[in-house]
């Protein structure tokens, strides 16, 4: 009976073929640019990290605030009255009483707009109409007119000049908002990665089902056969008992392949979908084949390139970034507060009418102006000096930890590759095997019809060859896993399936 090479017929190339006829109505099959695409558009993982971006670009559009100008109003109505005169000793009032009115104009207008600008100047422009009656018992009543307008700056010289808290924080926001888009671009690469090797996962699990089906059925086919033999007297009952263990044994490994094909399903599954629900009825077939295809390395090239794209490692160059911007704040404020200022102002009064008072203003009478400069200089700046001390060791520290991302990184290349290698070898030895295997069961198989072997041979050279088969499926997805592997390492995981990512 030589049919064991027709149930083993495993290649280099594994492929799960579908029958087009009489598809299955939950059945899907895919190919790996299909479910690449499906987990960008579908991965929650990844709609939650790219809300993000969004965030940062929010944060930093509200941090320019500070440049806004405010302006303000205030509408005043003083009144006051003084109903108790000067009284002479009969009694008789001398001096009545007064009441005081006051208006800014209308009804209080005072107004300013102030804010500051990016070289740190701060100014303030504001203005005053306002209006007084004084009406007393027995005199005229009084009427006064003002109006007045100001400017006010102020220009730090040292401290706060070329940073400040606030640009500091913009500088900073600017970091987060390439830090989210960076972090984006890594958890895309990564859930590539995922679905890739989840991919793989899922043919060498079909695979091993089908595997497993083909060594049930050669054991099933070994026990009718020695049945027969027993029945004729030809073989022991012992043999017959060998054989059904083999099939209890070969139906217990379908059933935990089986198993293993349903939890590579469901891994593959949440990768690609945001609503499982609709999704769990569907059967994944993989449209493509575990192919062994050779592969050239370079050690300093693929070192480059992980050096230079690995978005954990642009993290952590822009987080570095980041402690500079705080650490030159921190050594600006180390120095004295040295601030320019100046301001001018015009004012008039007039006690007939508020147009008479404004004419003032624009003829420019009574200007009033000042300028100068303050320094204060803290003696001790014990708490500046100690934040600046320790924003400086958190970047030394930050330096530290960069270099060992940079030697990780070229380790895990290295492993890599070296991993890629191994395996590539390991798919040569495992063929070899399953080839070897097949040739000495059918082999046994020729002895034990001539009556030169036994059945506990036979099944143990079955069971031998359904490993093998095992093992080069395990060999080809490993392969495959390790380049998907290598390439995220690199960081060219994109770059590998031909994708770009365009933030917006």
């Amino acid at each position: 009976m030589q049919f064991t090479r027709i149930l083993f017929p495993i290649a280099l190339a594994v492929a799960w073929t579908v029958q087009a006829q009489n598809p299955a109505p939950n059945v899907r099959e895919i190919t790996l640019q299909e479910a690449i695409q499906m987990a960008l558009e579908h991965n929650l993982d990844v709609k939650i990290q790219a809300i993000n971006p969004r965030i940062a670009e929010l944060n930093l559009k509200a941090s320019y605030a500070m440049y806004e100008p405010t302006l303000s109003f205030a509408a005043v109505h003083n009144f006051s009255s003084q109903p108790t005169g000067v009284v002479d000793p009969q009694g008789r009032i001398v001096v009545g009483s007064r009441e005081i009115a006051t208006d800014s104009f209308p009804l209080g207008l005072n107004t300013s707009v102030g804010s500051q600008l990016p070289t740190g100047l701060r100014y303030s422009i504001s203005e005053r109409l306002s209006h007084t009656a004084i009406d007393q018992t027995g005199v005229p009543t009084v009427d006064n007119y003002n109006a007045s307008w100001t400017l006010d700056l102020r220009q730090p010289l040292l401290r706060n000049f070329w940073i400040d808290p606030d640009r500091a924080q913009i500088q900073v926001n600017k970091k987060a908002l390439k830090l989210s888009e960076v972090a984006l671009k890594g958890l895309i690469i990564t859930t590539v990665a995922q679905v890739e090797q989840a991919y793989y996962n899922l043919i060498s699990a079909r695979e091993n089902v089908k595997v497993a089906e083909k060594g049930l059925e050669l054991a099933e086919r070994t026990l009718l056969e020695n049945r027969k033999k027993v029945e004729v007297g030809a073989l022991a009952p012992l043999d017959e008992k060998q054989a059904e263990a083999q099939v209890a044994t070969s139906k217990a490994g379908l059933i935990a392949t089986q198993r293993a094909l349903d939890f590579q399903e469901n891994a593959l599954k949440s990768l690609l979908t945001d609503n499982y629900a609709s999704f769990h009825d569907t059967t994944l077939i993989p449209a493509e084949k575990l192919l062994p295809l050779p592969m050239s390395y370079n050690l300093q090239e693929s070192w480059q390139k992980g050096l230079a794209v690995r978005p954990d490692l642009l993290q952590a160059k822009l987080d570095l970034e980041r402690q500079d911007i705080t650490l030159r704040l921190q050594k600006n404020q180390l120095l004295p507060s040295l601030d320019a200022f100046f301001s001018y102002g015009l004012s008039g009064t007039r006690n007939t009418s508020y147009s008479d008072v404004l004419s003032d203003l624009t003829r420019d009478r009574n200007p009033a102006y000042t300028y100068g400069g303050s320094l204060t200089i803290p003696l001790g700046n014990i708490a500046a000096r100690n934040r600046y001390k320790a924003t400086r060791s958190l970047k030394e520290q930050a330096v530290l930890q960069l270099k060992k991302l940079e030697q990780d990184i070229m380790i895990q290349i290295d492993d890599a590759i070296k991993a890629a290698q191994s395996a590539f070898e390991r798919v040569r030895a495992t063929r070899e095997a399953r080839e070897f295997a097949e040739t000495a069961l059918d082999a046994e198989q020729k002895k034990l019809e001539n009556g030169k072997s036994t059945t506990f041979q036979v099944l143990q050279l079955q069971r031998d060859l359904t490993q093998a088969a095992f093992n080069e499926i395990g060999a080809l997805a490993e392969y495959n896993n390790a380049l998907a592997q290598l390439a995220l390492r690199e960081g060219t995981t994109l770059e590998r399936h031909r994708l770009s990512v365009n933030l917006k």
